[in-house]
């Protein structure tokens, strides 16, 4: 269909990591953006000590080297919140939450255009369903806040489309009959469907609106599910729940920011080492408010968000998952089972089933009808929802595309048609 390079690429920019798609006839259509991989992640570290910003698993590693400094991640998360009109302080300054933004993007169109030899004026860009939920207006301006970015960080022009069809796209090129199918994109920050209509004939026809059959999405991704486990099964390790010797709770807001990615630096401020002096005084619980303490103290709260997002990795595939929290008190370990996982985010887990169904109903298809669920997105494979999503089409196949690179690669041949 595409004989020569495509002018345009696609850009997946997601919340937990970002690819960039360039339609090339009989090549690899990710470009390698780090360490010969595709995936770059959304993640920014600014070195204090040597005075330079890194991106991706470099900036990660540097943080967990113990490298003073400022290590920011989920940024897509930014978008659609009151925080993006909002600044933080980096290495002594103020920097705007859209510049942070800005300063990523631009590196991904560096990485992109290194690898591909050229430059990038066009893409299409990947969004949510949902960039805010029952708020149209708001989200609208997510979308247009991302387009300024984008343009800030050197694109020239920039379109969207829903991640769940760029999946579509991406899987429709594996097809040998026509499919119905519901994608399930689930990554870092949304859960986003879109039933459509697939083959290889139909592959071929400019206009797909058609093939469309309905879309669906709701807020909930991967580093919420980071954040209920953290709540749930780690943070009581840090005086969360516990009691104050009048028998209140201690409060929680200080745990909510460290469960949580793009709040985690709101725990180091002035404010909440004064209110943590406070509860510390009135506690009953002492050994796990001085871990709490030490924690805050050393600013290792992206440390143990790590910890928790590598857990919940682990209980994809095992009953049970270890941490090793040796930073919090000498010789502390932490076994998680899958059971108290599940339990944990099982509000979340219903939320994006009804999810499913609404779209399910509003596509006036019966579920015998769906031949396919095709999954895509990190967060998909988390066990209890890849099985609660299954259940509700108990006819229809699972398949799992490229959980990190469909998106992307279905963008890059959106772009291509787009922008030849």
């Amino acid at each position: 269909m595409f004989t020569s390079p495509a002018r345009a690429c696609g850009v997946d920019f997601g919340t937990s990591n970002s690819t960039v798609g360039w339609l090339r006839p009989g090549m690899a259509t990710l470009l390698a953006l780090e360490d010969a991989r595709p995936t770059l992640p959304s993640a920014v570290f600014f070195n204090a000590d040597e005075n330079t910003t890194c991106f991706g698993r470099a900036a990660l590693a540097e943080y967990l080297e113990g490298y003073e400094g400022r290590l920011m991640r989920a940024l897509k998360s930014l978008l659609g919140s009151s925080l993006i009109d909002g600044h933080t302080e980096v290495l002594g300054r103020a920097l705007s939450y859209r510049q942070l933004l800005a300063s990523f993007i631009r590196e991904l169109k560096r990485r992109a255009e290194q690898q591909a030899g050229r430059s990038f004026d066009q893409a299409v860009f990947g969004r949510p369903v949902h960039f805010v939920d029952d708020d149209l207006v708001a989200d609208r301006r997510a979308e247009d806040t991302l387009a300024e970015i984008a343009r800030e960080a050197g694109f020239r022009e920039v379109s969207f489309e829903f991640e769940p069809i760029g999946a579509a796209l991406h899987y429709e090129a594996s097809l040998t009959r026509e499919e119905r199918v519901l994608i399930a994109d689930i990554g870092g920050g949304t859960a986003d469907f879109s039933l459509v209509r697939l083959s290889p004939e139909r592959a071929l026809l400019e206009d797909r609106s058609a093939d469309l059959l309905g879309n669906a999405g709701v807020h909930i991704g991967g580093t919420d599910f980071d954040r209920a486990l953290s709540l749930e099964c780690v943070m009581p390790l840090l005086g969360y729940r516990g009691k104050m010797k009048n028998g209140a709770e201690v409060p929680s807001s200080i745990f909510f920011q460290l469960a949580t990615w793009h709040t985690i630096n709101f725990a180091y401020s002035r404010q909440t080492a004064s209110d943590l002096q406070h509860i510390y005084r009135d506690a009953a619980a002492r050994t796990e408010l001085d871990r709490l303490s030490r924690l805050v103290g050393r600013r290792e709260g992206h440390w143990l968000a790590l910890q928790v997002e590598q857990a919940k990795i682990d209980l994809s595939e095992n009953e049970t998952a270890q941490l090793t929290l040796d930073r919090l008190e000498q010789g502390l370990n932490h076994t998680i089972s899958r059971e108290a996982f599940t339990l944990a985010t099982r509000t979340l887990v219903e939320r994006v089933a009804a999810t499913v169904d609404e779209l399910l109903k509003e596509s006036g298809l019966a579920r015998e009808q769906i031949d396919t669920v095709y999954f895509t997105g990190g967060a998909s494979g988390v066990t209890q929802l890849r099985a609660r999503i299954a259940a509700e089409l108990p006819g229809a196949r699972c398949v799992e595309g490229d959980l990190y690179g469909s998106i992307g690669a279905g963008l890059a041949v959106q772009a291509a048609r787009r922008y030849g």
